[in-house]
């Protein structure tokens, strides 16, 4: 599905093509470098860097014979050049070609990622000044807590994964490393040299040291920084599907003209966006552990490793990106109802003031236990209200809650009815909201 989906930019950084390209772009950078150490004739170089080029149906008819993909490919870029050819691929071993190719394409991707992830907390951030005041109930347990804003919601979002922003631009410096080290990574055909001339060439630090692998702790702290990204916007996407619940219905999808949502019931209008952003996110995550155990291989190296990077490698990547994209859109779409939001925030009869007219009593010199039993038993009363059906405001717009209240004769003479009813009051909710925003957006 996601290669059906994928975008083109992303997917293209890891088709044949791509990977062969980068494949030639290690080995050029390399017979350049041998020059520069006066290795390699220029005219040599010269005619290696200016005619070498590959044809992958060539090298698919090679490895069919040698089972070994990077010598089919050398011996194809060999049979598109003369005698210079003895002087590609000449003192390092696969790996530092593979290794330092994949380099080149997780930098490239992982830039993709960055831009998908500003773009998606502009959309968040834009919806989050939207809503900055849009008053909904809290929710602790699945049940109603205190009010809070739509926009607080949003700028927990934006903060979030900001902080993945910030962890992935980290990364980016952990997994742009190359490494021409030679067989067992002992520079014993290489000098250092050479592989600083190449790194340096490719926009890649040498690794400070290697075996015949570029160690893979470096790619698990990528994957790990991407399965946790996801789980971030998977915590969206189920917010979102809580929010389009037919009984909460505080917002929901854009539902597009002509789109249907069951082949059987005309009426349905269901999360399916972020019903596939949750799936794409468990996808994004298990690539985490193979990763992780791709760490332990034997000695020098094995390549237990390879079969799993040609998987969690380019699908982590491409899946991750579209799912970005998807979540934005999501976003940019997403259709509030704020007038529900208000109607689910007076649902329990009033009971979300609890805690504010609770703070009232120690005030007045009485004990926090007191304090609790006074306002707690109230609050059973309108729940075993609401639970017979009883309407949770009355004719004079005044809450079960605030009704049980005002015939409290202790709470009464505690702080009085107006102080009472001056606890019902939804602005004392929101009166720091631009505080937390200065704080979250700067």
């Amino acid at each position: 599905m996601v290669e059906r989906y994928a975008r083109e930019k992303m997917k293209k950084l890891w088709d044949m093509n791509a990977k062969y390209s980068a494949w030639l772009q290690v080995e050029k950078a390399v017979v350049r470098a041998w020059n520069k150490l006066g290795f390699i004739p220029d005219e040599d170089c010269e005619k290696i860097c200016k005619n070498a080029t590959f044809d992958i149906k060539r090298i698919d008819e090679i490895e069919s014979i040698t089972k070994h993909d990077l010598i089919a490919f050398t011996t194809s870029v060999s049979e598109s050049l003369g005698s210079e050819s003895r002087f590609v691929h000449y003192g390092i071993t696969s790996s530092d070609c593979i290794d330092t190719a994949v380099a080149l394409q997780m930098r490239d991707s992982l830039k993709i990622i960055l831009e998908d992830i500003e773009l998606l907390r502009q959309a968040i951030k834009k919806r989050a000044f939207e809503h900055k005041n849009t008053l909904m109930v809290g929710r602790s347990h699945g049940i109603h807590g205190e009010p809070i804003t739509f926009g607080l919601v949003l700028a927990i979002w934006y903060d979030e994964i900001g902080r993945h922003f910030e962890a992935l631009n980290h990364t980016m410096n952990v997994i742009c490393v190359g490494a021409i080290s030679g067989a067992m990574g002992n520079m014993a055909h290489t000098p250092i040299e050479l592989e600083e001339l190449v790194c340096d060439e490719l926009g890649l630090s040498p690794a400070p040291v290697s075996n015949q692998v570029i160690q893979r702790d470096r790619y698990a702290r990528l994957m790990s920084d991407l399965a946790l990204l996801a789980s971030s916007c998977e915590k969206i996407a189920i917010a979102i599907r809580h929010y389009q619940r037919t009984e909460v219905y505080e917002a929901e999808e854009y539902f597009s003209e002509g789109q249907k949502g069951s082949s059987a019931m005309p009426h349905k209008r269901n999360p399916v966006l972020s019903e596939n952003i949750t799936g794409l996110c468990r996808i994004i995550r298990s690539f985490c552990v193979p990763a992780m155990e791709n760490v332990a291989l034997w000695h020098e190296r094995d390549i237990s490793h390879s079969s799993v990077e040609r998987f969690i490698l380019p699908d982590g990547f491409i899946t991750t990106d579209f799912m970005l994209d998807r979540l934005k859109g999501l976003v940019e779409n997403l259709v509030v109802y704020p007038q529900n939001m208000m109607k689910n925030l007076n649902l329990t009869g009033g009971l979300v003031f609890s805690q504010r007219v609770l703070l009232e009593l120690p005030k007045k010199g009485i004990s926090r236990e007191d304090s609790y039993k006074i306002v707690q038993r109230n609050a059973m009363k309108v729940w075993e209200d609401l639970q017979q059906g009883k309407s949770a405001i009355n004719e004079n717009k005044e809450s079960l809650y605030l009704q049980y209240l005002l015939r409290d004769v202790e709470l009464v003479e505690i702080i009085g009815q107006e102080a009472i009813k001056e606890c019902f009051d939804y602005n004392y909710y929101i009166k720091n909201v631009d505080k937390i925003f200065q704080r979250v957006f700067r």
